[in-house]
């Protein structure tokens, strides 16, 4: 069984396996520990990955970036024409209002969703670890942003289902960094609890997390983020004010050429790396545009100058995290900073100068989240036997319940009007089992929606419509239903049971076991935790211990047997994939995985063709020599360079049948010289071989 742990970054991902002797961070086809998050659509195939950057500057408009910010997310959303406007690829409203991203593939423009680039994503990162573990894997821990929606969530569990993989954990990356951090130290305190700040400064968001250790346990007492703060906005930064230089310098408008754009941001990127260790570097690029070459300089202070309302925004996170962590910065034991936007000098700078302590890197930035992810997977995976470790994860916001209900107004009369509670709040532990009871005469719905003001782009999460039902005596029905937080962070309903009294049983029982529970009958809902469930709930059995009330010593109560039956509940999840959409998305990846593997394996075949005719036409000349006339020679040497015209030709674009019957073709002229050398290479020593069994079965008669 596989156990695998993936950081699913907004620029690149990182892949962690567990083995015996601890995590180890995979390597890709390219020898590299990071894997590009790119999807480019050629003409005959997709490349993903390592292969998609190198065609990333050549085909930037049907190269696909940064597809975390698309995932889950309403195509009017803010943030999504924010990000759409320094995309080099063509995305447009879909019917449903959510974002679809156009490309031209095989020839013809097609239209994919955030959740199929996403699985195509997920798939190249599932051969990675294939590839390195030599086994097929499927279980798996994803590294997540904290301030992922429910439907985000939900958007990545459909396109992990897409490329075949099976996640056990949808992980909040901050959490993963401090479970990285945490289950290696042997000299945590058994009772005081530590405080740790972990400051992930991504590619494209910062998220801030306060954690709480103590020996084999981690508490999270707080998250915080800022979704549009990471590197990715200082490169924008530079971009744009080298943009502008160029256009006065130069006349030349970059804004005009996407190549010229995508050229001009890893430029920007590579000078903000080199500004970090460096106080000041140039910029230069050949042929940016219109045959012209640029040149640039910045120093840091003028960087860090333009970037100031940048720079400005990250305190911000960090005050929300200490406040609702109820903590002051003298609380916190260390500081630890991860992520590629946390290197940038100016950054530490804030840190330090907020914490009052220098900000540590225990831990590597690009791959801790993996690591902690591979971690947490191998914690729930029956295959590895790791130290005892509790991770005490907090839900980032808060999800209300929403449904018609019956109150008295002034004149008592009943009033049907809209209620809500919050059944999960800010910080509720994840997973959580959270159980209401209503009394209800016939069937109802419940909306499950969020209470913050920042998730209002989809205000309800799903609908439960519970029913038909009916009581044996024509009453108001008493349901209890319960409803699930899972490991994903996902909100769900898990039953609905409606309780009915059955037989009053009269029963003799002292003072101090004579206990009753009340329901407040102008009520007509009750909230609760859900009883004790295995790992899934940790909360208190509120309905399992009732109001004691005062009662003789020796009394006779009556105990009710009750009736449970399950109630009938149909869900609806808004804005999710249907179960025929995901079957069609899984098909259309089958499909365009099986044209990549072909194209490969065409390219193969023809790779084979052109090394067959270098090589036998050097050895024609050299080691076979010898072995062939000069006759076979000339016609084997004629025939090799038709061969080659051929390819670079009119067979430079064939079918992998046809440089298979080419290299067939070749080696029926080719393989008899080669059979003359081995058997002369072969005939020496099967001479001396003849020759000493003679010399021996002669020793043997003589002696005889």
């Amino acid at each position: 069984m596989s156990v695998v742990g993936l950081d699913l970054g907004n620029e690149s991902s990182v892949v962690a396996v567990a083995r015996q002797r601890g995590i180890d961070v995979v390597l890709n086809d390219e020898s590299k520990r990071e894997t590009p998050s790119i999807v480019c659509f050629g003409e005959k195939q997709r490349f993903i990955g390592s292969s998609g950057a190198s065609s990333a500057t050549m085909n930037p408009k049907n190269t696909i970036v940064q597809i975390k910010r698309l995932i889950g997310r309403k195509f009017s959303d803010p943030e999504v024409q924010r990000d759409i406007k320094l995309f080099p690829f063509k995305v447009k409203s879909g019917p449903d209002g959510y974002p679809l991203i156009h490309a031209k593939y095989l020839g013809a423009e097609r239209v994919f969703t955030p959740t199929q680039i996403l699985g195509m994503i997920f798939s190249d990162l599932k051969r990675i670890a294939e590839t390195n573990l030599n086994a097929a894997v499927a279980d798996c821990c994803i590294g997540i942003p904290v301030y992922f929606t429910d439907l985000q969530r939900r958007a990545v569990l459909d396109a992990a289902a897409i490329a075949g993989l099976n996640p056990l954990r949808l992980f909040h990356e901050t959490t993963a960094t401090a479970l990285a951090y945490g289950i290696y130290k042997t000299d945590l305190p058994e009772s005081e609890q530590i405080n740790v700040a972990f400051v992930d400064v991504g590619h494209a968001s910062m998220q801030v997390c306060i954690a709480g250790y103590k020996k084999g346990q981690l508490k999270i007492l707080s998250h915080s983020y800022d979704e549009s703060l990471g590197g990715r906005d200082f490169d924008e930064v530079l971009f744009q004010h080298f943009a502008a230089k160029f256009k006065d310098e130069y006349k030349v408008d970059v804004y005009q050429n996407a190549r010229a754009c995508v050229r001009l941001r890893v430029s920007c990127e590579k000078l903000k790396k080199m500004l970090s260790a460096n106080p000041e570097a140039p910029l230069n690029i050949e042929c940016l545009m219109d045959e012209k070459d640029v040149r640039g300089f910045m120093k840091r202070d003028m960087f860090e100058e333009i970037s100031a309302p940048i720079l400005q925004r990250v305190k911000a996170p960090l005050e929300k995290a200490l406040a609702e962590a109820g903590l002051t910065v003298e609380n916190i034991h260390s500081v630890e900073v991860v992520g590629s936007g946390s290197r940038i000098p100016a950054m530490i700078k804030i840190l330090t100068g907020y914490f009052g302590k220098e900000p540590r890197r225990t831990m590597n930035a690009s791959e801790c989240v993996a690591r902690g992810s591979a971690l947490q997977c191998a914690i729930l995976s029956p295959t590895f036997k790791v130290r005892e470790f509790q991770v005490h994860e907090s839900f980032p916001y808060s999800i209300a319940l929403c449904w018609k209900g019956v109150t008295s107004d002034s004149s008592d009369k009943a009033v049907e009007n809209q209620q809500m509670t919050v059944i999960f709040p800010k910080g509720n532990q994840i997973p959580s089992i959270k159980a209401i009871t209503f009394l209800r005469h016939n069937t109802f719905s419940i909306d499950v929606v969020y209470v913050d003001k920042e998730h209002k782009s989809q205000e309800t999460i799903s609908t439960y419509m519970i029913g038909p039902f009916q009581t044996a005596n024509g009453e108001r029905a008493k349901l209890k239903v319960k409803f699930r937080l899972n490991l994903h962070g996902i909100v769900s309903m898990d039953s609905a049971i409606m309780l009915e009294d059955e037989i009053e049983i009269p029963v003799v029982v002292s003072k101090s076991d004579s206990l009753s529970e009340t329901v407040p009958p102008e009520n007509d809902v009750k909230m609760e935790d859900a009883p004790n469930s295995g790992a899934e709930n940790n909360s208190s059995d509120i309905e399992g211990k009732p109001v004691q009330m005062e009662t003789d010593p020796k009394a006779v109560i009556s105990k009710k047997k009750v009736k449970k039956t399950n109630v009938q509940v149909s869900e609806k999840v808004y804005d999710t994939l249907s179960a025929a959409d995901l079957d069609k998305a899984k098909e259309d990846e089958y499909k365009m995985a099986f044209q990549d593997r072909v194209m490969e394996e065409t390219k193969d075949k023809k790779n084979a063709v052109e090394a067959y005719v270098y090589d036998m036409r050097n050895k024609l000349h050299d080691i076979y020599n010898d072995f062939v006339t000069e006759n076979e020679r000339t016609q084997f040497s004629s025939k090799l360079q038709q061969v080659e015209d051929w390819l670079y030709e009119d067979g430079e674009d064939e079918t992998k049948g046809v440089y298979i019957a080419k290299l067939e073709e070749l080696k029926k002229q080719g393989n008899p010289i080669e059979l003359r050398h081995k058997e002369s290479i072969e005939r020496g020593p099967a001479l001396d071989q003849l020759k000493y069994c003679i010399n021996s079965y002669r020793e043997a008669a003589i002696s005889e």
